[in-house]
C-alpha cells in the first residue's frame, strides 16, 4: 500500500509547490523509438510485441526513483511497486483497463499478461492495481501511425502515460514514435529523459 509523504520533506518539495495547481502540470515528450530488436524477439520467440513493449517499459521505469511518487489530489504518494496498465478490447467490443505488475523475469511477466488481459476480455471489467502500485498508463492505437499524442490534463488521474500508433519499417530498421507525458510535480525533464533513454537501451538489449 502507498504511503503519503510531506511533500516538504521530499526531493520534489519545489516542484510540489510549482506544479501542483498549475493550470496544466502535465508535460508530454515525443521520442522515436528503434524497436527493431523487439520485433526480432517477438517473432523468435513468438511473444507478443505489446507485451514486450509493456515489459521494457517497466523494466526501464523501476531504476528512476521518481516514479515511485505520485501525486493524487493534493496528497503525495509513495510506492514501492510499479505496474503497466493496459487497453484491452473485450468480448463485447468495448475496452477495459489491466494492470499488469512489474516482473523482472520476462516468463513471468508475460504469463501475466496473458492471464490478465485475457480475464478482461472475457469478463469485461477492469484489473486495477493502483492500490499498491504505481501504475504506467498506456494506450496502442495500432489502426494508424502516429506521430504523438497529447493527452488531456483531468486533474484526477496524474500518472505517467505512454502512447503509441503502428510501427514503421524504415529499410534495415523498425521505428515507433512514442508520446510520454509525466506530471511536473512527480518528476523533471531530465528524470523523464533518463527513462526515455533507459527504455531504448533496455528494447535493444531484449534477448
Amino acid at each position: 500500500m502507498p504511503k503519503e509523504i510531506d511533500p516538504k520533506d521530499s526531493p520534489r518539495a519545489t516542484a510540489y509547490e510549482l506544479w501542483m495547481k498549475a493550470p496544466n502540470p502535465m508535460v508530454t515528450f515525443f521520442k522515436t523509438l528503434d524497436v527493431t530488436n523487439l520485433l526480432t524477439v517477438s517473432r523468435k520467440k513468438n511473444l507478443k510485441f505489446n507485451m514486450l513493449l509493456c515489459f521494457c517499459i517497466a523494466k526501464a521505469a523501476v531504476g528512476i526513483e521518481e516514479f515511485y511518487t505520485l501525486p493524487v489530489g493534493e496528497k503525495l504518494l509513495q510506492y514501492d511497486k510499479i505496474a503497466v496498465s493496459i487497453i484491452v478490447e473485450n468480448k463485447r467490443g468495448e475496452i477495459n483497463s489491466c494492470d499488469i505488475p512489474y516482473a523482472a523475469d520476462l516468463e513471468k511477466f508475460n504469463q501475466s499478461y496473458l492471464e490478465n488481459t485475457s480475464w478482461v476480455a472475457e469478463n469485461c471489467d477492469n484489473k486495477d492495481l493502483s492500490g499498491n502500485s504505481m501504475v504506467i498508463g498506456t494506450s496502442a492505437i495500432i489502426e494508424t501511425e502516429l506521430d504523438g499524442v497529447v493527452g488531456m490534463n483531468s486533474g484526477i488521474f496524474n500518472n505517467p502515460f505512454i502512447s503509441w500508433g503502428r510501427y514503421r519499417k524504415r529499410e534495415l530498421r523498425v521505428e515507433l514514435p512514442i508520446s510520454f507525458q509525466f506530471h511536473h510535480t512527480q518528476m523533471d525533464g531530465s528524470h523523464a529523459g533518463r527513462f526515455l533513454e533507459n527504455l531504448q537501451k533496455g528494447i535493444k538489449t531484449l534477448t
